[in-house]
């Protein structure tokens, strides 16, 4: 298959998915489409919003779609790593011996919906760790790998914070991107109240399989960036970084810490899903521009002052953006 046959099959797979979505969910647009750039990068999504907005919805539905594995784990404070991993049971054989088995845990699946994943306790959500950046589990004395691919799309409500344990930044660091679900416009408030209270909801139809979409994920990283587009990410993220050469003057005043270095790898990876997804073998600086929200703001911490001035990462990801000139020759 030729590069142009695989630029368009990509888009054409692509926006197939994105329409059997658009067949269950109403609007969010800019939601569904940042999951799916983060799946097809192969990395985790982490969905903060209020209940009630769709989040369960979008992943259950993503499952049926690509024909994936789904298991869901509703995040509690009494939630055990053993409940996400799995244990060793004592079973009896039919010869009437005894032998420990492994019981498989409900992250054994391609596509994992932690819900309400900042209800858990801090031991139960490091268990999570391994699991994101490795794909694998360590249960029972043995390394255990998990099934290709895997995902984990984790979501969180912002405003009910009695009762929760807020992820640490190793963890938020995990995920490839943030996206915030915000509230239908009118047009899609009504629409979901005719689908939902209106005669029976269609099933979304299968797009693409484990394998397939793996083959998808491998032409992502083939996809070539000159180097000037590049260094435009490299220094959006120096720009994040209080106290050095390269700061934006915002981070200087808001920021503790800036992004680590996975914030350039997502960005890099987002912006060639972007391009694929435009019928582009090429990444541009626009394609760069759109990823930087969702991939920073989780990775920045921000300082006592911005918190005294209600100042979010969101607010200064954006005049960083503004900061960084799109193209003031290469770095390195």
């Amino acid at each position: 298959m030729t590069t142009e046959e695989s630029i368009v099959q990509f888009r054409e797979t692509y926006t197939a998915i994105r329409n059997e979505i658009g067949r269950v969910m109403v609007g969010q647009d800019a939601i569904v489409e940042g999951t799916l750039n983060a799946i097809f990068a192969g990395g985790h999504v982490l969905l903060e919003g209020v209940p009630g907005l769709g989040k369960t919805l979008l992943v259950r539905t993503l499952g049926d779609v690509l024909d994936l594995s789904f298991s869901r784990i509703q995040f509690t404070p009494d939630l055990m790593p053993a409940d996400i991993l799995g244990t060793n049971l004592v079973m009896e054989l039919p010869s009437g011996h005894r032998e420990f088995q492994f019981q498989k845990g409900p992250v054994f699946a391609n596509l994992v919906l932690a819900d309400e994943v900042n209800r858990a306790t801090p031991k139960t959500q490091s268990a999570m760790l391994e699991a994101m950046q490795e794909k694998q589990v360590t249960a029972g004395g043995e390394v255990r790998p998990l099934p290709k691919p895997f995902f984990v799309l984790a979501t969180q409500n912002p405003i009910d914070q009695e009762g929760t344990y807020p992820l640490p930044e190793a963890q938020l660091d995990r995920f490839f991107f943030k996206l915030v679900v915000g509230y239908p416009s009118a047009a899609e408030l009504t629409e979901v109240i005719n689908r939902t209270t209106e005669g029976v909801q269609e099933a979304p139809s299968r797009v693409l399989d484990g394998p397939g979409l793996m083959e998808l994920q491998k032409l992502v990283r083939q996809v070539p960036i000159a180097s000037h587009v590049k260094d435009y990410a490299v220094r959006l993220v120096l720009a994040t970084h209080p106290k050095t050469a390269t700061a934006s003057p915002i981070a200087n005043q808001y920021l503790r810490f800036g992004s680590s270095p996975r914030g350039a790898q997502v960005l890099i990876l987002a912006a060639k899903v972007r391009a694929l997804t435009q019928g582009r073998f090429n990444v541009s600086f626009d394609d760069i521009a759109v990823a930087v929200a969702p991939a920073l703001r989780h990775r920045l911490i921000v300082n006592f002052e911005a918190e005294a001035e209600g100042v979010t990462t969101d607010h200064v990801v954006a005049q960083i953006l503004k900061d960084v000139p799109r193209d003031a020759g290469v770095l390195v």
